[in-house]
């Protein structure tokens, strides 16, 4: 049997003999399970393809398993309070973590605990990285979602407080759930609330693109690879799929489910929490508090497998599979060091580290345009090459070459005298 490309991997909160468990995509067979405690919702991750990390439960601290040793905790992550949510950059960089209202940004490589962000008014329910790393997007119970700078937020100047790019504050109760779309600093981003509204935003420049009105609270969101589709879970059980490419989609739609009952996925029974679709599209996995995740066809909205757990679902997510996920003598190539809970560490043990760290400086990345700023900025620089005298009519154009001939000539005969005395200086006995 060949190995499989994509895995389920899904954590329950009432499991007494595993953690996390991850299942084939295709059959559902369970391939492995990883030991210790019980994860919180939004909190599973995987880091550079060698770690699994997910925040234990109600408690301070983040569990790290080797990617192929299942049975053994690697080592626990303390925080500084109960975590409420957590990502890791895609290039394994930067791990993100949010605590209460505030978010604790760690430098992988170092462990040194680089920002802790304090914009936000009440706890902080997700945390999404973009698809390049570029930006940070936060989204708590205060309504508000945030989008961050990396390359702001990661600098040396610990005297300066970090600001967020966009402040998105259009919803009217807390957030529950977010997504970022593809395409880094261009991509869309979703995100779902408790007021049973999905909003869909530019993330460059901060604007609404789309708002979608429900008939019941909305507790997760996501977009199919292609972002045809948006797909919402509601806090019903029922997961309500939204066109993104219809020809008569206004800025402001309400989804009706039972004018519109063919774009509703029906079969669990209550809160729907996580929503992940696989690579090709064709597939989506859910979550649920009754205990079950299920995996459905897109096309035909049926479900093909439905997964008993042992508690309420709180994270299942469809992901590529790690290349020593099912190598049992590899080891990560990098070792995880020891992360610090203290913000200000001292330049002495830097010193004694002897550890060099480069990070993006702010200069880097220049400030991010929009599609229809782009636009403009293009539509001028072509005015402004057509409107060049270069262009003009024939006869100015004529006199311009005949000046700048006339300026060659001259400078040749400068250089030829130049030669001439040149030679004659060398040739002059001393």
């Amino acid at each position: 049997m060949a190995a499989p490309l994509e895995v389920i991997v899904s954590s329950d909160s009432a499991s007494q003999l595993w953690n996390c468990t991850v299942f084939d995509l295709h059959s559902g067979s369970s391939l492995l399970s990883y030991r210790g405690g019980n994860s919180a919702a939004r909190s599973l991750a995987l880091l550079r393809g060698d770690f699994l990390l997910s925040a234990q439960l109600a408690k301070n601290f983040i569990n790290v398993w080797e990617i192929q040793r299942k049975d053994q905790l690697q080592q626990k992550i303390v925080c500084p309070g109960v975590v409420t949510c957590l990502t890791v950059s895609p290039d394994g960089a930067f791990l993100a973590v949010g605590v209460a209202e505030a978010i604790y940004l760690w430098e992988v490589c170092t462990g040194k605990l680089l920002v802790v962000l304090s914009r936000h008014y009440q706890d902080v329910t997700c945390l999404k990285f973009t698809d390049d790393g570029s930006h940070l997007v936060s989204a708590g119970k205060d309504n508000l979602a945030l989008v961050w700078s990396v390359c702001s937020v990661v600098q040396l100047d610990l005297g300066h407080a970090p600001e967020p790019h966009h402040v998105l504050s259009r919803h009217s109760l807390p957030i529950t759930d977010l997504h970022c779309g593809r395409m880094g600093a261009q991509a869309r981003i979703a995100t779902a609330s408790l007021d049973q509204t999905v909003k869909v935003w530019e993330l460059s420049s901060g604007e609404m693109l789309l708002s979608v009105l429900f008939d019941v609270e909305i507790m997760s969101v996501t977009f199919d690879p292609c972002e045809y589709f948006l797909f919402c879970g509601g806090s019903d059980g029922n997961i309500f799929q939204v066109s993104l490419s219809s020809q008569f989609l206004s800025r402001e739609k309400s989804f009706q489910s039972a004018s519109e009952g063919t774009q509703v996925f029906k079969g669990h029974r209550n809160i729907v929490t996580c929503l992940s679709v696989s690579m090709d599209g064709t597939l989506l996995l859910s979550g649920s508090h009754d205990e079950t995740v299920r995996l459905w066809d897109v096309q035909s909205r049926q479900s093909v497998r439905c997964l008993a757990h042992k508690g309420p679902v709180t994270n299942a997510v469809i992901m590529p599979v790690s290349a020593n996920m099912f190598l049992p003598d590899s080891r990560p190539a990098v070792p995880l060091p020891r992360f610090s809970r203290h913000l200000h560490a001292s330049e002495r043990n830097d010193e004694e580290s002897g550890m060099v760290c480069l990070r993006p400086a702010l200069y880097t990345q220049e400030e991010d345009e929009s599609y229809l700023q782009k636009a403009d900025r293009l539509y001028s620089l072509i005015n402004t090459v057509t409107d060049n005298s270069g262009f003009g009519d024939g006869e100015n154009t004529k006199d311009l070459i005949a000046e700048l001939e006339e300026e060659v000539q001259t400078l040749k005969k400068v250089n030829k005298d130049l030669f001439e005395f040149s030679s004659q200086m060398l040739k002059k006995p001393t």
